[in-house]
Formats: structure tokens, C-alpha cells, sequence
């Protein structure tokens, strides 16, 4: 009898003790877990809009058919305007097609022996396609397609006074590289550089000659921009 009454107490006691650290613990505050952050996987896909600005380099090669004069000049200027345009993501392949329209601050003019020439390019508007490959916020593409340059020029005659003018609207093909970072669901930031090639510009000129002869300008824009797009 002994024995049992040991092993009550001991029991009791063992069951005590438990029910006192049991309410110790729910006289404890709960510390507070946030739930997870919800996993969100970003999507290029949707039509999108956007503004641009950065310079332009201008490179061409006016020849006079006549004399064979040549004359070769660079400039660089503002570059600024906007784009619209289309993604479809498939798995981190996203593929699409942009326009854009910049007005541009690319003017030369260059003199060489007794001729003086000068080119102005008012606008360039592009359309290509895009396609790249998404890391997350991230999407690494390349763009190519075709391009229209606004030009107007004047060549003079230093001997005689005599000058000629014209403008046009001059197309040429497109390839480009760009980075852009999605910074919300719906806006991201990019940087890109293109090369435009123009075909070559024929003028007919009687500047050098009592007899029509040809002036023939060629030339190529390069641009680099960053740009913001809000896509819907």
C-alpha cells in the first residue's frame, strides 16, 4: 500500500507540474508571423506606350556627279519622342513589334574647296520587330526593321552664287540592342541603341554645271535612348 500511495503522489505531482508549465506558457504573448510574401512572376506580355530622349550621330557623304566633288561630315544632336508597341512573353521568349517617332536636332553644314553643303534631318520614325529573352523584371532584346528620315539640304556654289535645295523623305533599314527593367507590374525603364543605313538621295543640280548633273547624299543615324513605357 505503501507503494501505491508513492506512485499516486509521484503521478499527481508529474501532472501538476504539467498543467503549471501549460498555463505558464498561455500567460505568454504569441509573437506575431507575417504570412509569406506573395511569389509574383513578372509578365511582359501586353500592349504598351512610352517617351524617349537622348542623341543622335549622323554620318553622310554628299558627290556631285559633275565635278566628283565629295563632301563628308558628321554631326551629333537632341534626339526625342515616343513609341508605341506590342509584347507576347512565351516561357522567358518574348517577341513583338514597336513604332516610333523622334524629332531630331541633327543639322551639318560643311565647306570644302568652293562648295558649301548642308543637311538637316527633322524627324525619324522606325518600325521593328523585337524579341528577347526575360530574366524576371529584366528582358535583354534586339530590334530590326525598316526606317524614314526627314531630310532637307542645300548645296551652294561659292564661285557663283548658284544653289539648290530640296527635301524628302529618305527610308533605310533598322537594327538595334536594348535592356529594359520592369519596376511595377505596369512601368519599365529602358536604354537602347539603333543603327538606321539610308539608301543613297539623288538631286538633280545645274550648281556646277550649265547641264543637269546629280547630287547623290548618303547617310547613316545612329541613336542611343532611354526611355519609360506604361503597359496596360
Amino acid at each position: 500500500m505503501r507503494n501505491i500511495s508513492i506512485s499516486i503522489t509521484a503521478a499527481v505531482s508529474l501532472l501538476a507540474g504539467a498543467y503549471g508549465a501549460s498555463a505558464a506558457d498561455l500567460g505568454r504573448p504569441i509573437p506575431y508571423m507575417p504570412p509569406p510574401a506573395p511569389i509574383f512572376i513578372y509578365n511582359w506580355t501586353g500592349f504598351y506606350v512610352g517617351g524617349n530622349l537622348g542623341a543622335g550621330w549622323a554620318s553622310g557623304t554628299m558627290t556631285d556627279s559633275f565635278t566628283g566633288a565629295s563632301l563628308s561630315d558628321s554631326k551629333s544632336g537632341f534626339i526625342g519622342g515616343g513609341q508605341v508597341g506590342y509584347n507576347y512573353q512565351v516561357s522567358n521568349f518574348v517577341f513583338g513589334a514597336e513604332w516610333d517617332f523622334d524629332a531630331t536636332a541633327l543639322n551639318a553644314s560643311r565647306t570644302g574647296g568652293f562648295v558649301t553643303a548642308s543637311a538637316n534631318t527633322n524627324w525619324v520614325t522606325t518600325l521593328a520587330a523585337r524579341f528577347g529573352v526575360a530574366s524576371g523584371n529584366w528582358l535583354f532584346y534586339g530590334k530590326a526593321g525598316g526606317g524614314w528620315v526627314n531630310n532637307s539640304a542645300t548645296v551652294t556654289n561659292n564661285l557663283t552664287g548658284a544653289a539648290v535645295s530640296a527635301s524628302n523623305t529618305n527610308s533605310g533599314w533598322l537594327v538595334g540592342a536594348g535592356i529594359e527593367y520592369g519596376f511595377t507590374p505596369n512601368w519599365s525603364a529602358k536604354l537602347e541603341y539603333d543603327y538606321l543605313g539610308l539608301n543613297t538621295w539623288n538631286v538633280n543640280s545645274t550648281v556646277f554645271a550649265p547641264a543637269a548633273d546629280t547630287l547623290s547624299v548618303s547617310r547613316n543615324i545612329q541613336m542611343l535612348k532611354v526611355g519609360l513605357n506604361y503597359r496596360f
